[in-house]
């Protein structure tokens, strides 16, 4: 994508927060509604004296997202010490992973306007997060409860090439972590963030402009606006004759700008160096295949497969499993009703409306899956018309009852029987004499919709409408 002759070069690294019960490197709970510092032992506060003992879930959770992504998995892995000085930091570094990470070499593959795009991962590894810095006029709060917690810092290379592809990789990558619960993708609690890393270069130009990170971005619109934002100012920059610095920005989502946050640092200013305190990470071939069969269907290959194995349109495939729990839920239902774009329909617009409507997950639904494929069931074996499924529907979403129960203490079984049928006609058209005179002479057209709607009224919705139709037709011959 060309900006006024010039190429956008995007880079995402991902900070998935891993969902351990425990943080990396120490018994402390990551309970997010904790109160300020109650998660903090001598280990998190970087006490003197104190060692980490590494997680081994967080290991096992590393592994699998390594695993989904395509990576290889490193049977040794290091980590180190990186060090820089920041007030919520107490132990004056962070213990992550340098040149030997413990997953590499991935990539990913998603759709953007249709169009398939892969982009590699270069690396995916394993550190703990910092403490949180909150700032109140002149002071300055440090809350130490996210010290320590497990984060899988996903990092790709430079193959992004618009905002818009920088957003979908990031809606990717939660799609897929969700579906490993391995992260709840929570970002508006931090629990993935961004940071991109963007420079600009003229189109065809062989070597790479300088690059600008922006920092924890935390929603993947605030990344394509933020891109979009930093792509026009590089190229402002450039074209006015200056220098782009290489530097770390904050995005700020009410001025709709970038700002810069501090002098961007080389590897080599962190000091890297293997942490004394940890043994290299040794991981056996037969744990990491035991994780490779553990993995679920991921979302790609699922949507393929609805399309495949249940003939639904791509449209259909993609809503469905943009999250697991949908996802499965549509699977019993269809398994249920053995209708399965019958079964897509009802979820993506009544059901998924409802869901909406009370902002309610739907495995939580009044409704389960089982009862709507029924539900489906009987109006395909014409017990109940699809007019009266919407009825039906409703009263089972208020009241949790199988559609049997609903129908029948409803009375709202369709009417097959064809004389009960002509009668209700009969009595129709006996009563709008007028409006079949008008019909006959040809004087009004579009009359034949009123008569079925008065049938449908005069029948409680009841009647079955291929058959008034069949009806209507031949009496008004």
């Amino acid at each position: 994508m060309s900006y006024r002759g010039y190429e956008p070069v995007i880079g995402i690294e991902i900070h998935v927060q891993l969902r351990t019960n425990s943080k990396i490197f120490c018994a402390d709970a990551t309970n997010f509604d904790a109160s300020d510092n109650e998660n903090v032992s001598p280990v998190s506060a970087g006490m003197p004296g104190t060692l980490p003992v590494l997680n081994k879930r967080a290991i096992e959770f590393g592994i699998r997202t390594g695993l989904a992504l395509g990576c290889t998995i490193r049977k040794k892995s290091v980590f180190a010490r990186k060090n820089y000085f920041y007030p919520d930091m107490p132990k004056g570094y962070q213990i992550s992973q340098y040149d030997q990470p413990i997953c590499e070499n991935g990539s990913v593959t998603f759709k953007v306007n249709g169009v398939d795009k892969t982009v590699n991962i270069s690396r995916a590894h394993l550190e703990e997060d910092a403490g949180k810095s909150n700032h109140s006029g002149a002071h300055t709060l440090i809350n130490l409860n996210r010290a320590g917690i497990p984060l899988l810092e996903v990092v790709t290379g430079p193959d992004l090439r618009s905002p818009a592809e920088a957003a979908e990789y990031g809606r990717t990558i939660r799609q897929i972590v969700r579906y490993l619960d391995v992260c709840d993708g929570n970002l508006e609690e931090g629990s993935m963030r961004c940071d991109c890393n963007v420079s600009v270069r003229k189109v065809g130009a062989p070597e790479f402009g300088t690059k600008v990170e922006i920092k924890n971005v935390n929603s993947f619109r605030f990344v394509e606006k933020a891109i979009e934002y930093e792509i026009e100012r590089q190229i402002d920059e450039l074209e006015r004759g200056g220098k782009i610095l290489q530097e770390t920005r904050l995005w700020d989502p009410d001025k709709n700008r970038t700002f810069a946050m501090r002098s961007k640092e080389d590897a080599q200013d962190y000091r890297y160096f293997p942490d004394p305190d940890l043994l290299p990470l040794i991981v056996s071939e037969d744990w990491i295949e035991q994780i490779r069969k553990e993995l679920p269907e991921l979302p790609i290959a699922r949507a393929k497969r609805f399309q495949e194995q249940h003939g639904l349109p791509e449209y259909d495939a993609q809503v469905l499993t943009i999250e697991k729990s949908v996802a499965d839920y549509y699977e019993a239902t269809a398994k249920v009703s053995k209708n399965p774009k019958a079964s897509s329909n009802w979820i993506m617009s009544e059901l998924m409306r409802e869901l909406n409507t009370v902002n309610m997950p739907i495995e939580n639904s009044p409704i389960k899956p089982a009862q709507l494929g029924k539900m489906v069931e009987l109006i395909d074996a014409g017990t109940i018309s699809g007019k009266i499924a919407k009825t039906v529907f409703q009263e089972m979403w208020s009241t949790s009852k199988d559609p049997e129960v609903v129908v029948k203490e409803k009375g709202l079984v369709q009417i097959t029987d064809p004389a009960a049928i002509e009668k209700i006609v009969d009595e129709v058209l006996a009563s709008n004499q007028q409006a079949v005179d008008d019909h006959k002479s040809g004087k009004k057209k579009n009359l034949f919709g009123f008569f079925v709607g008065a049938v449908m009224k005069a029948s409680k919705g009841q009647a079955n409408p291929d058959m008034v139709n069949k009806i209507l037709l031949e009496k008004l011959k």
